[in-house]
């Protein structure tokens, strides 16, 4: 862990928070096939760290007591060959985010925050999807399902607009369409880093899982883009048959 690192606002704390978040994601989804293979069940207890820098590392836990900081779940890699590699992978997922509040809410009673301070850091955190949910596509289903909801609410207005001499009103212009079309998609996750913002970036979409990538976030650019007849994902690209 990050000795001496102390985030001491409500920002700093969401910032480290993301950070270690945007870390663990990757390794669960991007990474997971390095990270599977680090986490040899042969080796002693080891757990899996996040760091701020958005960096991720299967490690040995501290061994001052009490630790700096609160520890992730231990044995991580005991459990590996014995379930299902994705029911694995949202295992530690599910663990990893309990490890995220924790640490966070760590830092904001060592600090002092307030009744306030800690209600808005959790609503912050809260606008974020789960690691849990991101790692399983839960994510991109709540996503779906807000965008399909959006969609009838704003049909169904077209199909009620009519001005009062009964005449329909005039049809929403292409613009407009547009715009709609963006709001939509900048509600979808990257499936690498977890955020939701960069709507003014490029992303592409995997053809297999159909999660959606900032282009930085898996070395894509528009022109490569251009000449890529099937996306896989480094996920579904490095994803094992199962014996």
């Amino acid at each position: 862990m990050e000795a001496g690192y102390n985030p001491r606002s409500v920002e700093e704390v969401f910032k480290d928070f993301k950070g270690r978040r945007a870390g663990l994601i990757k390794a669960l989804t991007t990474d997971a096939e390095e990270f599977f293979q680090q986490c040899d069940p042969e080796k002693e207890n080891l757990c899996l760290y996040g760091f701020p820098s958005e960096q991720w590392e299967v490690n040995l836990p501290a061994e001052e007591v009490p630790p700096e900081l609160p520890e992730p779940a231990l044995g991580i890699n005991f459990a590996r060959d014995g379930m299902q590699e994705k029911d694995w992978l949202s295992l530690v997922a599910v663990h990893s985010d309990a490890w995220l509040v924790a640490v966070a809410f760590y830092f904001g009673a060592r600090f002092g925050f307030q009744k306030a301070d800690r209600k808005r850091l959790f609503n912050m955190i809260n606008e974020l999807p789960t690691i849990f949910e991101v790692v399983t596509g839960a994510a991109k289903k709540q996503q779906k399902e807000k965008a399909s909801s959006v969609s009838y609410h704003i049909h169904s207005n077209k199909s009620q607009s009519t001005s009062k001499s009964g005449k329909p009103l005039k049809r929403q212009s292409d613009e407009e369409e547009e715009e709609h079309n963006e709001e939509e998609h900048g509600e979808a996750v990257c499936g690498a880093c977890g955020d939701n913002n960069g709507t003014d970036e490029f992303w592409i979409c995997c053809d297999i899982c159909e999660n959606w990538f900032h282009g930085k976030c898996v070395k894509i650019t528009p022109a490569r883009a251009e000449h890529i007849k099937q996306y896989k994902c480094p996920s579904c690209t490095n994803k094992r048959p199962r014996p």
